[in-house]
């Protein structure tokens, strides 16, 4: 299927793990896409790959000059703007009490800001189109709590606010805006979210309803449905890919409980 023919995305994050799947998985849908990332080596290498349809863009997203200088090169090159995935973000494992002003502020410039320039970007560029879709990417902290991710879940809490904001100011102009909240998949992705005493990832994942870990093509997989046409009718909303993780917590069987 072509379900991203003649479209033109932009996916921050690109040059690996979810951003490189997505990157991937809208080029083999018809899209011509610009893989966008701080990362310049891997990230180029990720777009040669993929081939003609793909480019790779330098993109600090914290940089409000870099996020103009972005939007401008690609309705340049490509004549539009259809779709933005804002992946890009960054990790701190610590406790509230040891997270430093430094690093909340290094989180917040990544993760929230970030999206907030990135989304602001899109809009000329989208309307000129005729509209458009917007993916922000959460995270399952984003809709519960962890212990060690105070700084990084408060980031991707905001996500959600800035999202529905935006939908409601956004969908006359045909502009879609929708948040993906993913549990870690990929060994890239999961190990930093293994809670102490755990074995592995996959020690992790036996508490989710579906016990094992995600694939990033999952997750890309449920963006390229918001990306595209398909969820036309589909804005300001949060869609888990977690394998259930976000239901709660799985017992397994309890002492006196009647099992089923």
């Amino acid at each position: 299927m072509d379900r991203l023919k003649d479209k033109v995305a932009l996916v921050t994050g690109a040059a690996r793990g979810t951003g490189a799947a997505t990157a991937r998985l809208f080029a083999a849908e018809g899209a011509r896409v610009v893989l966008a990332d701080v990362l310049d080596e891997r990230g180029g290498k990720t777009a040669a790959e993929i081939g003609e349809s793909a480019r790779y863009q330098h993109l600090d997203v914290s940089s409000e000059s870099d996020w103009e200088r972005a939007v401008e090169e690609v309705e340049r090159e490509f004549g539009r703007l259809d779709v933005l995935v804002n992946n890009a973000a960054v990790l701190h494992l610590a406790t509230i009490e040891k997270t430093s002003l430094k690093d909340w502020d290094r989180l917040v410039a990544v993760n929230q800001t970030g999206v907030f320039l990135g989304v602001r970007a899109a809009i000329a560029p989208m309307r000129r189109a005729g509209g458009g879709s917007i993916v922000n990417v959460s995270s399952i902290d984003g809709l519960e709590g962890m212990n060690y991710v105070g700084a990084y879940a408060s980031t991707k809490w905001a996500l959600r606010g800035l999202t529905r904001c935006a939908a409601l100011e956004l969908g006359r102009d045909g502009i879609r805006v929708n948040t993906v909240c993913p549990a870690g998949g990929s060994d890239e992705m999961a190990a930093p979210w293994v809670p102490a005493g755990a074995q592995s990832t996959s020690d992790y994942a036996e508490g989710r309803p579906i016990p094992r870990r995600g694939r990033v093509e999952e997750v890309a997989a449920l963006i390229l449905f918001l990306a595209s046409d398909e969820s036309s009718f589909c804005t300001g909303g949060d869609y888990p890919v977690d394998g259930g993780h976000s239901c709660g917590t799985y017992l397994g069987s309890l002492p006196g409980a009647d099992g089923g």
